[in-house]
């Protein structure tokens, strides 16, 4: 039986092949039928180009179907997708083709001056092009290719995809996922949020995260569900495509800005039967808050890059706002004292997960793979976390620092290199505070040499020419000096609270 991804989807595409698969927001329509040949043609491109085996294919562009296909057609040729942010600006890009050695690159036509110029510069034999409005090389060079195409014979432990998720140093990891983790998670969630036949899924998240591709798309594809196509969120867009839908995901910040627009009502969310939230801490009064006005109850869950779905509220049964719900079936969760004992019930300690989703280590990285997974093999998420009586997972915190906004990881210690590296800068420290919005807010403190005039705006948007627009802090703040333990380490959870609600 072929392990491949792609073969899983097929096997679950509608009889009628002509039924829509995809709509977009300007009234494009895809068939099933449409998304068969066109990931076709370009799985025979990416074939005629003569690539080793497993060879990487990165992709930084706009959201679209033909992104979405262009996906699909790696897969299904026997590459590894490797999907980039839309807001990496070059010196990002320039270190993950060096890290990765992608074979192809794909990026928006507008950026293929400085992206071909580093990929070429690291040896990346293929640079094309493809824009939001179907456009670009890409497409050009996929056309006069066949329309069929015999899916790759995939094992079930051969590389799917590589996602990079950033490390505490500031260095980048590849997670590399392969076919069964990915299957293995989107069957589960099939079954555990009872997809339907008739479903119809609102899309509005990235496609170069795990939420919007992995989650998202894969359970309308395995589903064989028609999904809407936001090219990105906007609540009246969103609204107005709600009573064509029953499922919708989203991070936090989709729920706060819905709440916020007055059309948004019991009556919009009428055929609606799940809520999905995730990426992100979900706040208490968000989670009311959405309850009281539509009625609805929005099901929270927690995953990774590493990982994809690891826990859920109960489709059917309480779902508890504040916490993450409970190991998805085939998912051991374990939370751990200091000594990798389990934690009783209500005590809070480090959280181990095990399951046929968990990857298999990151990309050219030993070392830190070993690190990562305990003798017995469960993988460190790194997440701080405690089970109540009744099994429901809540997390409390992170052991690394990491700060989600607006679903997007971020490390303190990159913003703070470049932070450091600025005129005027003796010493920063950037930490994450709780935002009614976003979840968590980047915020810098810094300590300014003698003498030096430096303000919010100008290093804010020094930053915002370096590095992506999502980890720029939404505030600066000015210190004498930085709160230091005996041992001289900055006491970041000082601070958190000092500027908590500033």
């Amino acid at each position: 039986m072929n392990a491949n991804l792609y073969a899983l989807f097929a096997s679950r595409f509608p009889k009628d092949r002509a039924a829509c698969c995809i709509e977009t927001a300007d009234g494009a329509l895809y068939s099933w039928d449409d998304v068969e040949r066109a990931s076709a043609r370009i799985a025979n491109l990416l074939a005629s180009l003569g690539l080793p085996p497993a060879a990487r294919i990165a992709v930084q562009v706009e959201k679209s179907a033909e992104a979405l296909i262009l996906y699909l057609a790696t897969i299904r040729a026997g590459y590894v997708y490797l999907p980039l942010n839309t807001a990496y600006r070059a010196a990002e890009i320039d270190y993950f083709i060096d890290n990765a050695a992608p074979s192809v690159v794909v990026c928006a036509p507008e950026n293929f001056g400085w992206t071909s110029q580093i990929a070429f510069k690291h040896g990346t034999a293929h640079v094309f092009t493809l824009g939001e409005a179907r456009n670009g090389s890409l497409l050009a060079r996929a056309t006069p290719q066949s329309d069929h195409f015999e899916t790759v014979q995939s094992q079930p432990d051969d590389l799917a995809a590589i996602l990079y998720t950033s490390g505490t140093t500031g260095r980048s990891k590849g997670a590399m996922l392969s076919h069964r983790n990915l299957s293995s998670n989107a069957l589960t969630l099939q079954k555990f949020w009872h997809w339907k036949t008739g479903d119809v899924l609102l899309h509005a998240l990235p496609l170069f995260h795990v939420h919007g591709l992995f989650v998202a798309c894969h359970g309308a594809l395995l589903n064989g569900s028609k999904t809407i196509f936001l090219a990105r969120f906007d609540a009246a867009e969103v609204i107005r495509h709600l009573p064509r839908a029953t499922v919708f995901m989203g991070v936090p910040t989709f729920y706060v800005r819905l709440l916020a627009d007055r059309a948004f009502t019991r009556e919009a969310c009428r055929t609606i039967r799940l809520f999905v939230s995730g990426s992100a801490p979900l706040l208490v009064d968000t989670f009311d808050g959405f309850t009281k006005r539509t009625g609805h109850v929005i099901l929270e869950r927690y995953g990774m890059s590493e990982t994809t779905m690891l826990t859920s509220n109960p489709y059917t049964g309480e779902r508890r706002g504040g916490t993450v719900g409970m190991p998805l079936p085939e998912v051991d969760a374990r939370v751990v004292d200091a000594l990798g004992q389990r934690c009783t019930s209500g005590e809070i300690g480090a959280i181990e997960v095990k399951g046929p989703n968990v990857f298999h280590g990151y990309w050219q990285m030993p070392e830190k793979t070993a690190e990562e997974f305990t003798a017995d093999g469960f993988f460190r998420t790194g997440d701080v976390g405690r089970f109540d009586t009744d099994g429901y997972l809540s997390i409390v915190g992170r052991s690394k620092d990491l700060i989600i906004t607006g679903g997007y990881n971020v490390y303190p210690k990159e913003i703070e290199s470049v932070l450091d590296e600025m005129t005027g800068v003796q010493e920063s420290a950037v930490i994450g505070v709780p935002h009614c919005d976003f979840g968590e807010a980047v915020t810098a403190v810094i300590v300014c040499r003698a003498d030096a005039a430096l303000s919010e705006a100008t290093i804010i948007a020094e930053l915002k020419a370096r590095i992506a627009n999502f980890k720029v802090p939404k505030r600066i703040y000015f210190v004498a000096d930085l709160p230091r333990n005996t041992m001289g380490k900055v006491q970041k959870n000082v601070l958190r609270e000092k500027f908590r609600d500033a």
